[in-house]
């Protein structure tokens, strides 16, 4: 008797429960299938802002794209989005990332580990990126075969870049000598956009090549630079504020 009355109140408790998910197998609350990490995005990064509309046009239009803003623009994320998209689609044969191995401001001395290893908080940004539009699991494999690259600048030097899509991030925290030499190492039929906020450099006054850089690109038709503003922030909206007064 007693079994049958808790059986009762049971079957009782769970019909005043509310499903707060659909019982569907295809649903997800991120919109995608139950994987999303593991799978391809088939669909296209679409601008949150006039700016980020002009840099993706930019980026599809020239072969070499600099991308100038705060923090918060999208500038990294739509620069590798439009890599992935060209190597997709097969316009490039493989990616090549790369971007200054600088501290922000304080010092993490010695790192234990390989080169790899060493490097990977660095560079943990583009990974990041990069597993967001392809996946874990294609990463990975692309990394292991050569089809993408991640180097930090320092690698760079002697080499031509053909048939590839270059994104060099965080430029801010290049000199005036590294920004050249990166720039002159695009080979045929590659692309490369140039990423940094020159008002954000981790390197001592008057060092940062970039804004320098970028004033004299300006003069060349065939290289498009993309000047992004604090509309065009895509964090949390506090961010676009504090920019305004820090």
């Amino acid at each position: 008797m007693a079994k049958r009355i808790a059986r009762h109140s049971a079957q009782h408790k769970s019909d005043s429960v509310v499903t707060l998910y659909p019982s569907d197998a295809d649903w997800h609350p991120l919109g995608e299938d139950d994987t999303p990490r593991d799978q391809s995005y088939v669909r296209k990064v679409r601008p949150q802002s006039e700016g980020q509309r002009q840099l993706l046009e930019a980026i599809g239009e020239h072969s070499m794209t600099v991308a100038l803003g705060p923090a918060g623009t999208g500038k990294t994320y739509l620069a590798i989005s439009s890599a992935v998209e060209a190597f997709e689609e097969g316009k490039v044969g493989r990616i090549v990332l790369s971007r200054p191995a600088v501290e922000a401001g304080e010092s993490l001395g010695f790192l234990p580990g390989d080169m790899q290893e060493k490097l990977a908080p660095y560079l943990r940004p583009l990974y990041d990126a990069l597993a967001d539009r392809m996946g874990g699991k294609r990463l990975r494999a692309s990394l292991a075969d050569g089809t993408i690259e991640i180097a930090p600048i320092a690698y760079m030097r002697g080499r031509t870049l053909n048939n590839a899509f270059v994104v060099i991030d965080e430029a801010q925290n290049c000199t005036y000598g590294q920004i050249k030499m990166l720039l002159t190492r695009l080979g045929w039929h590659s692309t490369m956009v140039l990423t940094g906020d020159p008002d954000q450099t981790d390197l001592l006054p008057g060092i940062s090549g970039l804004a320098d850089i970028a004033a004299r690109l300006r003069a060349l038709e065939e290289v498009a630079v993309v000047d992004l503003h604090e509309a065009d922030i895509v964090r949390h909206p506090l961010v676009a504020s504090m920019l305004t007064v820090l």
